[in-house]
């Protein structure tokens, strides 16, 4: 009774995160808008747990996502635009998210900073018609299927010295905006609500003695207060045309990371090795980005980086 009562709002971190993060800034970071030297178009998909089934049904239910998003810089803007569409589905949820913000690029020391805002939409959908409770009758569990459209905002800062190191914080669903009450066959307070999620990146590029090798370390780490993820990885170049490397996922996974580079086509691939030790199968995940160069007037402080190829 006590341990019921102390018990106010449950909450789950249900924000995705990509093992290939570092491609994915987009959608979790809106200062990451227009640092690109044109229109930046990237695409990932996450297998997790492939092969998952669930104990009752048998039915595959591992969770995917699917990302698409494009940024730009934007000269008479001062800065860069970005749009990204998410859709995430774990068992009986389907959210599809929608960004669209803008990123205002300031000069800062040797490198720029982007400061953006995004509008982020949220179609929430749960098919309770297809739960197996333990209860049929429970009147407090919905039978059918619920849905509801979340409004909030993004928020980010992205500083980066190109060829050099990044360092970036965020935030999405600031507001954590509430959705209407879910309706079963009684009246409950259940509602859907927003995934605040706070992140903090970086990243640096060493440039080892022979010009052919370069070494991509980075981190992430996300939490929703509840609970805390991070990430790091390493991802060696060779002549900016192939990569291998290695993803730790804190209590997770190990990943494995392999690319290359096709006619400005970057193409990645990574597995991850559950080390729960639960009997979780692996997750499959490949991204696809390409960068279209705009013909913009350049500045006297010219990059490259082939996180951009």
């Amino acid at each position: 009774m006590v341990a019921l009562m102390a018990m106010g709002t449950v909450c789950a971190q249900q924000a995705p995160i990509f093992t290939n993060y570092s491609n994915s800034y987009a959608v979790i970071n809106p200062g990451y808008y227009g640092m690109s030297e044109g229109v930046n178009t990237m695409g990932i998909y996450r297998n997790q747990w492939s092969g998952f089934t669930d104990g009752v049904t048998g039915k595959v239910v591992s969770p995917t996502t699917f990302l698409v998003s494009a940024d730009m810089p934007v000269k008479v803007l001062g800065g860069g635009v970005g749009l990204s569409l998410m859709r995430d589905q774990i068992a009986l949820e389907s959210n599809v998210n929608v960004n669209l913000g803008y990123s205002y690029h300031l000069d800062l020391g040797s490198g720029t900073m982007g400061i953006g805002m995004a509008f982020n939409l949220t179609n929430r959908k749960v098919d309770f018609s297809n739960a197996h409770p333990l209860n049929e009758n429970d009147p407090v569990i919905p039978t059918s299927e619920q849905s509801d459209m979340l409004v909030d905002f993004n928020l980010g800062v992205f500083y980066e010295v190109p060829e050099t190191f990044y360092v970036a914080f965020s935030t999405t669903s600031l507001m954590e905006s509430k959705g209407r009450a879910l309706e079963g066959k009684s009246a409950t307070s259940a509602s859907f609500v927003g995934d605040r999620t706070f992140y903090i990146a970086a990243g640096y590029e060493y440039q080892f003695m022979n010009p052919l090798f370069k070494l991509n370390p980075s981190m992430i780490i996300m939490s929703d207060i509840a609970s805390t993820q991070f990430n790091l990885s390493s991802r060696l170049w060779y002549n900016n045309k192939f990569s291998f490397g290695v993803n730790y996922r804190h209590e997770e996974s190990i990943g494995l990371l392999a690319g290359f580079v096709v006619r400005g086509v970057q193409i990645n691939y990574a597995y991850d090795i559950n080390i729960m030790g639960l009997n979780i199968p692996g997750s499959h995940e490949v991204s696809v980005s390409y960068n279209f160069k705009l013909d913009l007037e350049k500045s006297p402080r010219i990059y490259r980086s082939i996180r951009y190829l």
